[in-house]
């Protein structure tokens, strides 16, 4: 077994060019960076909003081992159909107790088990189940498991990311933000050995408002009127960070951002 692992996350995956940037760019970030695990969001990745078996399963053809969602999970109704079915996406587990699929996981790889847990934040969004009291209750008997946990903490504020991330500093080997789909530039290790970036960015059009066409968001913010929101076409990246984890005590000894333009 390895002394470390070095884990790729990739920020909010959208709609077509988004995916079409996973499959062109993933091969060459795994060998250059010597990547064993790959975790993405894929909440987004079927036409903007939500994701569907097919693109599902297209996700993990590229090269994605684990993916993790939010707030816009339920989008597509047949996520309903497979999701208790899909042994590699996890919803937010901080939904209430019988809501479909699950929002942790534990994977294994060359021999080692990681465990990957969603969470999404309340602030400016669903009033769910207190995400902090969630993981609290969960972190006991995953860690009897697995010493590498790797949270995505899927929210709207930086105050209730960067406060998860001191939270759970040193109990879990990185906090990653997702959501905003705007990459920040605060990565680094906590002083008790947890991995955290507040924002992982997004792969998909960056000529865009969060990946959608500009037109449109401009024109909801002048009229106020329901607009349909569409993936923007143009220039794509994809937008992540590698980190690595001491294989013995679970905590990170690195991080890195990743923009990569296709």
């Amino acid at each position: 077994m390895a002394d470390s692992l070095r884990i790729l996350f990739l920020g909010d995956i959208i709609g077509r060019p988004g995916r079409q940037a996973v499959k062109r760019l993933l091969p060459a970030l795994k060998r250059h960076h010597r990547v064993d695990f790959v975790v993405a969001n894929g909440e987004n990745s079927a036409g903007g909003f939500g994701i569907t078996e097919d693109v599902y399963s297209e996700l993990l053809g590229a090269g994605i081992d684990a993916i993790t969602s939010g707030n816009h999970v339920w989008d597509r109704k047949e996520v309903l159909d497979f999701i208790d079915s899909a042994v590699c996406l996890l919803r937010p587990l901080n939904y209430p107790e019988g809501t479909p699929g699950t929002g942790v996981r534990l994977f294994t790889k060359d021999g080692m088990n990681i465990a990957v847990v969603n969470l999404c934040g309340r602030a400016f969004m669903e009033e769910l189940d207190c995400p902090f009291r969630t993981v609290n209750a969960c972190l006991e008997e995953l860690r009897k498991r697995t010493n590498l946990v790797v949270v995505d903490m899927h929210a709207e504020t930086t105050s209730e990311k960067m406060a998860m991330g001191w939270y759970l500093d040193g109990r879990v080997s990185a906090v990653i933000g997702t959501h905003t789909h705007v990459q920040t530039s605060d990565e680094r290790v906590l002083p008790g050995g947890t991995a955290y970036i507040t924002d992982a960015g997004m792969t998909g059009p960056v000529d865009s408002v969060i990946g959608m066409k500009k037109e449109l968001v401009i024109n909801r913010f002048l009229t106020q009127m329901p607009v349909r929101f569409e993936v923007a076409p143009g220039r794509v990246e994809l937008q992540g960070v590698v980190f690595e984890v001491d294989v013995a005590t679970g905590r990170a000894t690195r991080i890195e951002r990743i923009k990569e333009q296709v």
